[in-house]
């Protein structure tokens, strides 16, 4: 029986994957900043201030296998990652699967992209078994892209190969339940096919009923428009390389991985929109 340590499981990805996990022979112990806010459930429950407490060399003792689901965007992510990897190689984690972005690179256009990539090469010089889960950008956000019915931005005739959160979820956890064929592996987790943003819109609306369409910004018009938010430049630009990526190509390589890793075909926007 493995120890099997899992981080955001207050969110999404963490979260499911402990429910998949549960009825596992392995024990669980989630990592989380709130045991109040902890899901109820088979596992220990183990409490941090965040990724960068030092307290987590103690919390990640004693683990077999750990998930690290990347932190909250942020201006200092990468340190808090940074922190994080040196508590986990000091508390001993053989094994850490990361949640990471297709097509992470130091010079990616999708800025979030590159943290993941420096976050990559701090996990590979840890001296930990390291299986990095690239993920294209979620399946489930791209009809949330549409603001009073208008999907907007600069991400021109661009197709993106994006990918279901359940699907990432269950990636991960077939890697958690048995590590070491993973170990060294990078996987690049993505949808079915790559889809432009006026094909997402034409399915929103012929499947929910809800009107929406497509339009093309530039990038100064994209600024522009989310200026309004009141959000600091960083964020900002992330805000609009989310676009400029899939105008670039770079989210839209189209692969295997998810069906290799948990036997079923990864679901598609109309499949998403219709189960």
């Amino acid at each position: 029986m493995a120890r099997i340590g899992i981080t955001g499981a207050t969110g999404r990805i963490g979260g499911m994957v402990a429910r998949l996990l549960e009825n596992g022979p392995d024990e669980l112990v989630l990592i989380v900043r709130d045991a109040a806010c902890a899901p109820r459930g088979p596992w220990r429950v183990r409490t941090t201030t965040g990724y960068a407490d030092p307290a987590n060399r103690e919390a990640l003792a004693g683990l077999d296998v750990l998930l690290m689901v990347s932190a909250a965007e942020s201006a200092d992510r990468l340190d808090q990652h940074r922190a994080f990897v040196a508590s986990a190689a000091a508390a001993g984690v053989p094994h850490v699967v990361y949640t990471s972005f297709l097509g992470a690179a130091p010079d990616a256009v999708f800025i979030l992209s590159r943290t993941h990539w420096a976050t990559e090469q701090a996990l590979r010089a840890s001296g930990m078994a390291l299986t990095v889960l690239r993920d294209s950008f979620y399946l489930d956000f791209l009809p949330k892209m549409a603001v009073d019915g208008v999907i907007a931005g600069p991400a021109g005739d661009g197709v993106v190969s994006a990918v279901a959160q359940s699907d990432v979820a269950a990636s991960a956890a077939a890697v958690l339940a048995d590590p070491a064929p993973h170990a060294g592996a990078t996987y690049e987790l993505t949808g079915p096919e790559a889809i432009g943003l006026a094909r997402v819109a034409e399915t929103v609306t012929r499947l929910t009923g809800v009107p929406t369409r497509y339009r093309n910004e530039t990038v100064e018009q994209a600024r522009a428009s989310r200026a309004r938010y009141g959000v600091p430049d960083w964020q900002l630009d992330a805000w609009v390389s989310t676009y400029t990526a899939i105008a670039a190509g770079e989210v839209a390589a189209v692969t295997d991985d998810v069906r290799a890793l948990t036997g079923r075909e990864p679901l598609s926007l109309e499949r998403l929109l219709t189960r």
